[in-house]
């Protein structure tokens, strides 16, 4: 595999029409995870992507099985669980701009994640690995299981790349402000939004946080900044990738996985820092312009049309 990641997918219900749910009658069911919507974004752009999780042995644990197996990614490191149930949440859309998510995960299988369901040769035979602040926030067992991940791919020279991906409805400020601490130390990468730079540091300056990042020792800390782009500083280069704009943001939800996985894609294909983060921003734009968290995921050709066109037309960004 070119990445690997750990985390939960549960079943997403959107309701077909905005506004509060206790109003809504009608849902359609998608999947949305964090980690898994990366992995598909780079499965879509090319590369070699595997996800390690634990699904309930459930109907919905069968729909996301085959989704994300059916969108090209590697699923042999997929456990399933008869004794607990796959997550489920719902997404309430007050507007386009404002989203709400509301979590039915307490006690489903993903939480039951251990270091005993990761598989060291698994790991050594993978590029890189990608992590997200939310598995650790599920369990104990859950975020031991992440940080061994970390300590395995580290012993086998393995860059990490850590997403904080803070979601306070999970855990304890505190608890996951040391925890993902920790993980920064323990990190190559680090790939935080201004609010969670803020969260962790106490300003929303992007320049501070990346240098807040990498005095914890990671080598490179990418910020991203909505709409506006992102800045990045890694070894001795620093700058600004500008965003990419679009129509309308028909879902914001998801883009900072699209964001995630145009990096990455750019990591591997051994393009320059700044030309990944630029890359990222695309991916991130086109995802935004969708409703739904994988639904606007480019492929290869699409992602380099979307950016030969904005750049010939001089776009604003």
């Amino acid at each position: 595999m070119d990445v690997i990641s750990i985390g939960e997918t549960m079943a997403l219900f959107t309701p077909n029409e905005d506004g509060p749910l206790r109003y809504a009658r009608n849902y359609q069911v998608r999947i949305a995870g964090a980690e898994t919507n990366t992995l598909i974004g780079l499965s879509k752009l090319g590369k070699k992507a595997g996800w390690i999780t634990r699904l309930g042995k459930d109907e919905f644990g069968a729909m996301i099985l085959s989704s994300v197996r059916g969108e090209g990614v590697d699923v042999s490191q997929v456990k399933l669980d008869d004794a607990a149930p796959t997550g489920l949440f719902f997404k309430e859309r007050k507007s386009a701009a404002k989203v709400n998510v509301f979590y039915y995960r307490t006690l489903s299988a993903a939480s039951f994640l251990k270091k005993c369901d990761i598989d060291e040769q698994y790991i050594e035979k993978a590029g890189l690995l990608y992590i997200t602040g939310i598995t650790p926030a599920l369990s104990e067992s859950a975020s031991d299981a992440v940080f061994y991940a970390v300590e395995l791919a580290k012993k086998h020279n393995k860059c990490v790349v850590f997403d904080p991906n803070f979601r306070k409805k999970l855990w304890d400020g505190e608890r996951a402000r040391q925890t993902m601490f920790e993980l920064i130390k323990r990190s190559d990468i680090v790939l935080p939004g201004l609010s969670e730079g803020r969260f962790l540091f106490g300003t929303a300056d992007e320049k501070k946080i990346a240098e807040a990042i990498r005095g914890l020792g990671a080598e490179t800390a990418i910020i991203k900044l909505g709409s506006k782009g992102a800045y990045y500083a890694g070894g001795n280069e620093s700058g600004y990738a500008e965003g990419y704009q679009i129509q309308a943001a028909a879902d914001p939800v998801g883009a900072g996985d699209g964001f995630a996985a145009g990096v990455l894609s750019g990591l591997i294909d051994q393009i320059p820092l700044s030309e990944a983060v630029k890359r990222g921003c695309a991916v991130g734009a086109m995802v935004a312009a969708v409703n739904g968290d994988i639904e606007g995921l480019p492929d290869r050709e699409s992602l380099f049309a979307f950016m030969e066109q904005s750049d010939e037309e001089d776009v604003s960004r």
